[in-house]
């Protein structure tokens, strides 16, 4: 992680995950789907296994990433790891397993809190595998992204309109495995900065 970006809203939050999962977070899912009735909104677990242990300064990050994660899937469960002796002061590192009517995918959302700074460093990643080239995903979903080649099967596309996303295409035929990142430093909940000051 070498990009620092200051995350000032839950909205930004909001619009920048959603850009960076509706390039390649359901579209190719979707595809090799057959045509099926709507899937009945999943309910949050990572939110509510993280606040049953403990989880406080930040949960709503958690809420949103995981929401806006789990959202279209059939059902979903999760893997939480937490400190079990400071688990509001400690990393939180999950891993989500989501059910689609015909595909599986996985999601990791992973939250540290800095108590001095009253902030937190998040991170998520979106894991699908596409029955396509990864060349082609590249030409037809990424045009403009800048690419960075690390192995033979192995490349980094990133949007400088998007600091903090990658999308990492692999090789894995006869598809392609699609690793879409998103990270974000210093988030803050704008719940708690917005609050008035109390009166004297």
């Amino acid at each position: 992680m070498t990009r620092v970006a200051a995350l000032s809203s839950l909205p930004v939050l909001r619009r920048r995950l959603l850009a960076a999962l509706a390039v390649l977070g359901l579209s190719f899912a979707a595809s090799a789907q057959q045509p099926s009735a709507p899937a009945a909104p999943a309910q949050n677990t990572l939110t509510r296994a993280a606040a049953s242990v403990g989880v406080k300064r930040c949960l709503p990050a958690i809420t949103r990433l995981a929401g806006l994660n789990v959202q279209g899937s059939r059902a979903h469960d999760v893997l939480l790891d937490w400190d079990r002796q400071r688990p509001d002061a400690g990393p939180v590192f999950s891993l989500i397993g989501l059910e689609y009517p015909n595909a599986g995918m996985a999601a990791s959302i992973t939250a540290v809190p800095d108590a001095a700074a009253g902030t937190c460093t998040v991170a998520a990643e979106r894991i699908t595998v596409a029955p396509f080239t990864c060349a082609s995903i590249a030409e037809s979903e990424l045009p403009g992204y800048q690419m960075t080649r690390l192995l033979p099967v192995y490349a980094v596309y990133t949007d400088p309109k998007e600091p903090g996303s990658s999308v990492s295409l692999i090789d894995s035929p006869p598809g392609c495995l699609i690793i879409r990142r998103f990270v974000e430093y210093n988030w803050k909940d704008p719940a708690a900065t917005a609050a008035p000051p109390a009166r004297r």
